[in-house]
């Protein structure tokens, strides 16, 4: 496969994937051209189709797919969505953030992805069961707790992975197959501490970021304007510890739109009003603003937690932040990073700022495999020092990338980023375990 793209911005999240890793390869030394065609093409990518009885007796044919990105370091992981938009190269790109962001935070796994196209919005708890025992069956052996295990994405919950443990479970009996999935109910193996991982390693990559001096003008969370895009489980949770921690929340976001108040919003208030109307509009201690006024707001953090593709060259320049942490998944298009480089706006990628939900899905399959429950003290500590690691070791490599581009060291004349160093961590780890492992046979 040609990975070349054409350089006029995209805001397919495949296309945008693979213009980061193909520019993260220019600061990493010694990687054979077959291997870098290896780690950017996905492993197994499935593509099943599945009958469903539904409630008023008809039947419907379902599409669903699982990719399989790389199993180099270890088992997939990764999570399955329920959209009407889901497409074999969305699940792809998706799959391949996975591999990174296993890589960037040093868990033995490689990465995958899954989702079924439908409207859950649109469907019943009955048929959202049948669409997913169905949907597990289909893919058979393909996952499993040493091969590819799932999790929690959008529109799908602990009830599903409840329903995918069950499923996979009656097809496997007479073994412990708890790991198959992450994300389960507490009371059948879930971890404490998973609903709140993402935003919480956001929060922890966040302050370590700020004490490495990483951002100038800004050492701490205290005091400092935070603007998150995305009122959901990643971005109420992030504004609510974000707020916690000294930070003033001066605007959220969701679907319908979003509010703003420089005073400071208090993040449970903003949950609770979410929670009668549907939305964080209408707020009444607070004016109402668009997602693009969010984005394009004076505040010292911005916090994308929304959907990918959000920030864009043409609204990157209005972007005022110092700093942006990516909640969600591929919030900036290749070109924006260009952009925002250019204006010496920082950038904590997403496959390592959001790394804390897939860092406590691996906590939760380590207990699953051992039998064992741990306390949310013992599961917060371990995440803290994960993420700080991970954080670390990318502001270090960034250090590194910055002496080689000051002395001329490096072919492409671009300034690095911390994306890159993020990314080049990554590489590396994979592909020093491809030349230790040998090509087979």
């Amino acid at each position: 496969m040609d990975t070349r793209v054409n350089s006029a911005e995209s805001l397919d999240l495949f296309v945008n994937a693979t213009r980061q890793f193909e520019r993260a390869l220019t600061w990493v030394d010694g990687v054979k051209e077959g291997v870098i065609t290896f780690l950017i093409n996905p492993k197994r990518t499935l593509h099943v189709r599945f009958p469903v009885t539904m409630d008023d007796g008809s039947t419907r044919t379902f599409h669903g797919f699982r990719v399989l990105h790389s199993d180099v370091r270890g088992p997939g992981k990764g999570g399955i969505r329920y959209h009407p938009d889901v497409s074999e190269a969305e699940v792809s790109a998706l799959a391949a953030f996975m591999t990174w962001k296993t890589a960037v935070v040093d868990l033995p796994y490689g990465g995958g992805k899954g989702g079924v196209v439908c409207n859950p919005k649109e469907l019943s708890r009955t048929e959202l069961r049948h669409i997913t025992r169905r949907f597990v069956a289909e893919l058979g052996d393909s996952i499993g707790p040493h091969t590819d295990i799932p999790a929690p994405d959008v529109y799908t919950n602990a009830q599903t992975m409840a329903w995918i443990y069950d499923t996979y479970d009656r097809m496997h009996p007479g073994g412990n197959n708890l790991a198959v999935v992450t994300g389960k109910p507490l009371d059948i193996g879930g971890s404490v501490g998973r609903d709140e991982a993402t935003a919480r390693g956001c929060w922890n990559a966040t302050e370590q970021l700020l004490k490495r001096g990483a951002v100038p003008g800004l050492h701490t969370l205290d005091g400092a304007r935070v603007a998150i895009q995305g009122f959901g489980n990643a971005g109420s949770v992030a504004a609510r510890v974000f707020h916690n921690a000294g930070a003033k929340i001066v605007a959220v976001s969701d679907s319908r739109g979003g509010i703003a108040s420089q005073v400071g919003l208090d993040p449970l208030s903003v949950l609770e009003h979410k929670r009668e109307t549907g939305s964080v509009v209408g707020y009444s201690e607070a004016q109402t603003i668009s997602n693009a006024e969010l984005l394009a707001g004076d505040c010292d953090i911005l916090v994308p937690a929304a959907l990918e593709c959000q920030v864009t060259e043409s609204n990157a320049g209005d972007v005022r932040a110092s700093l942006i942490v990516e909640a969600a998944n591929g919030p900036l298009t290749a070109a924006a990073d260009r952009v925002l480089s250019r204006k010496g706006v920082v950038v904590l990628p997403d496959i390592l700022a959001n790394a804390g939900g897939v860092v406590v899905s691996y906590f939760e399959w380590v207990q699953n495999l051992q039998n064992q429950k741990w306390s949310l003290d013992k599961v917060e500590r371990l995440l803290n020092e994960k993420m700080c690691r991970a954080v670390d070791e990318t502001v270090d490599r960034y250090d590194s990338l910055m002496g080689r581009y000051e002395n001329g060291l490096n072919a492409d004349s671009t300034v690095p980023t911390l994306r890159d160093a993020a990314l080049a961590n990554a590489i590396t780890r994979i592909a020093t375990v491809i030349v230790q492992r040998d090509v087979w046979p």
